[in-house]
This record gives structure tokens, C-alpha cells and sequence, in this order.
């Protein structure tokens, strides 16, 4: 069973003996909650591909302490993957949020789609982003992720045409796409864009922005998936034709 990954602000400087005190909320979590004890090994990463093995040599209420065994620096996967995820509404963009981390994306880009049920304004959109964030970074250390997802800030239309036009593949799926997403070719690094529309579907005006941007309009297959569930579908689809997933 792989060991336990706990997150610190850096790992600069630090080497192999080395001594790392986690403190706040992290340690609160593992000590009280998950009841961490003295001699257990685990993983700390600063969630930019640097982590180190080490063991617990003390405990506190809100703090713990790590004797560092070898550090080790991983390169970022290739090709990365942001997917923009319209707002779905309730919990479901947590949902949506957790498993696109465990499958392995890089970026989540919450979009304020045209169809999008839930509105994000004001202190709930600074709310949504911090809880957004949140669970990207729970669910990356449930998936012993040592590179962190980013959660960007609310975009436009406009914005995600922008990321469209520099991605070296970009889809939107669309239901009423004739060209299934298998069809496509798959470059194996670079950057790959998902555009995941709302439970209410994409306008004509979305579609039409997004794919003279450069997107290609797709459909996964006859089945019609919620919004909090295509992205990683079709991030699986895409991944599995990649060195990332062979």
C-alpha cells in the first residue's frame, strides 16, 4: 500500500536528515484525525513535483514533525491536461473537481457558461473557488499526487476561447457533434484542452466561439453524461492514448 502524502509550503533547501515541522490545519487533520503516531513513515510534497519519504519523530495538537529520508524531484506529466468545467450546480462541481484531480488533470477552469444553473457572484464566487481548491488539493493527495491541480478563477466565454487557441488540442463536447472524440488524433505532449458545458447544454454562440478559436467539437458517445462526469471520461479517453496511460 502506498504511504500517506501530506502537503507543505516548500521543500527548498531541504535534504536527506533534514527535519520538516508541518503545522496548521494539515497537521490538525493527520494527527487528530487520521491519528498519526511517532515512528509511521509518510510523503510530504510542496505539490510542484518535489517529495520525500520521511518518518514521524514527533506529535502535536497542531503540529508534527518528519526526519526527511532522500528527496526526489518528478518531472510534470506530459501532455498536460486542463479541463474547463461550466458551473454544474450543488455539490456536484466538487464532484467534478475531485475526479478530474485523481485522473490526473493539471488545471481546472470553472466557467460561467450561458446554461449554467448555478451562478457564481461577489463572496460566493470567491467562496466557490476557495472550496473548489480545496478539494483539488484533498483529492491530489488521495491520488499521491506530487504535482497539484490549479483551480483558476471564474472565466468567460472569451477567457476559455483563449485557452482554446493555445492548447495543442482543444475539444468541447457537444451532444449534437457528428465527430466522435476517438476520431481524433492525440498528441503525446503538450497540452490538451477538455471544454465541459452545463447541464443545460452549450449555446450555438458557445460552440460557434470555442471552435473558430481552434476547438474541435466532439461527442464521447450515444449516451448523454452529466456535466460532473464527462470531463473525466473524456479525459480517460484522451489519456489512455498517451504515454501518460500505456
Amino acid at each position: 500500500m502506498s504511504l500517506p502524502v501530506h502537503l507543505v509550503p516548500s521543500l527548498d533547501g531541504l535534504v536527506a536528515g533534514g527535519v520538516v515541522e508541518v503545522t496548521g490545519a494539515e497537521a490538525h487533520h493527520a494527527v487528530v484525525v487520521r491519528r498519526l503516531r511517532v515512528g509511521e513513515p509518510l510523503v510530504l510534497t510542496d505539490g510542484r513535483g518535489r517529495a520525500a519519504v520521511g518518518t514521524v519523530t514527533e506529535t502535536g495538537k497542531r503540529t508534527f514533525s518528519v526526519e526527511l529520508g532522500e528527496l526526489r524531484v518528478e518531472p510534470e506529466p506530459v501532455p498536460a491536461v486542463t479541463v474547463v468545467q461550466a458551473l454544474p450546480k450543488g455539490e456536484r462541481g466538487e464532484l467534478a473537481v475531485e475526479v478530474l484531480t485523481e485522473v490526473g488533470v493539471a488545471r481546472v477552469v470553472p466557467w460561467a457558461a450561458a446554461r449554467c444553473v448555478a451562478v457564481w457572484k461577489g463572496e460566493r464566487a470567491a467562496k466557490s473557488v476557495v472550496k473548489w481548491r480545496a478539494t483539488a488539493r484533498e483529492a491530489a493527495k488521495q491520488a499521491r499526487r506530487t504535482w497539484f491541480p490549479e483551480v483558476t478563477d471564474l472565466a468567460t466565454t472569451i477567457d476559455v476561447a483563449g485557452l482554446v487557441a493555445a492548447a495543442d488540442l482543444a475539444v468541447v463536447l457537444h451532444e449534437g457533434a457528428a465527430a466522435p472524440l476517438a476520431a481524433l488524433d492525440v498528441p503525446t505532449a503538450g497540452s490538451l484542452l477538455v471544454v465541459v458545458g452545463p447541464e443545460g447544454g452549450l449555446t450555438d454562440d458557445e460552440v460557434g466561439a470555442l471552435t473558430a478559436a481552434g476547438a474541435h467539437d466532439v461527442r464521447l458517445g450515444a449516451e448523454v453524461l452529466r456535466t460532473s462526469t464527462a470531463g473525466v471520461a473524456a479525459v480517460s479517453a484522451l489519456l489512455s492514448r498517451t504515454p501518460r496511460w500505456r
